[in-house]
């Protein structure tokens, strides 16, 4: 599957849906990455959203930060996020592709949430180095992954999501391990504590590794000042 699934197949208005969850446990993930990025923010940072889709999480984080830049490759989400974004004045979405966007040093902090490095279908550790180049000295990267024990509720979460026909059936014998396959192609990997303490060894920052609310595996790469 290339790395347009998600502008092709879950723009917009689909989007969304995909975060009207009924299920308790995945808005407690949800709400568990923002504030873990929530908890770090003083107020005055200048902030970029990789994959930023329709703006969900720059609108949470706008009140706690000082300007949030959002990025997404679906030219669809652009004017729906920009309406839901309408009362978030230091919101800026704009559409660009994450692999080829121009990194300059003007960010205090760097988002790429939700296991988006796998979503995006990136090179992971030449992906890392180059979003580096975005932030200003001390400024902070943040990479996320789900837990393994997760595993029973982000596969319901994708069951739900099928049921609404927002994405194809799921293939049961071919999901397992972390890995969740659906009979239109569509492939969901993820990254392991492992794999992100890998990546963080390899990407030539400081770095740490955290695991929050039993669900995501975050990756803090640090610039150094």
């Amino acid at each position: 599957m290339g790395t347009n699934y998600y502008a092709q197949n879950l723009n917009s208005g689909k989007l969304y849906q995909v975060y009207q969850t009924q299920i308790d446990r995945i808005k407690q993930y949800l709400d568990a990455e923002i504030n873990f990025v929530r908890q770090e923010l003083k107020g005055s940072e200048r902030v970029l959203e990789l994959g930023a889709g329709y703006g969900r999480i720059m609108k949470e984080l706008a009140p706690y930060a000082g300007s949030i830049v959002g990025i997404d490759i679906s030219e669809d989400s652009i004017p729906f996020g920009q309406a839901y974004l309408k009362d978030s004045p230091n919101c800026e979405l704009k559409m660009a592709d994450a692999h080829k966007f121009e990194f300059t040093p003007e960010f205090n902090v760097i988002l790429c949430l939700q296991n988006a490095l796998s979503a995006m279908k990136v090179e992971a550790l030449p992906f890392v180095q180059h979003t580096m180049n975005g932030l200003l000295p001390g400024g902070k990267a943040y990479f996320s992954s789900y837990s393994p024990k997760f595993w029973e509720h982000r596969l319901a979460w994708f069951q739900e999501q099928a049921d609404k026909g927002l994405l194809g059936q799921i293939d049961l014998e071919k999901t397992k391990g972390g890995l969740i396959v659906c009979k239109d192609g569509f492939i969901a990997t993820t990254y392991t504590q492992a794999d992100m303490e890998k990546l963080g060894q390899a990407v030539g920052y400081r770095y740490q590794i955290e695991e929050v609310d039993d669900s995501s595996i975050f990756l803090i790469v640090e610039k150094d000042k």
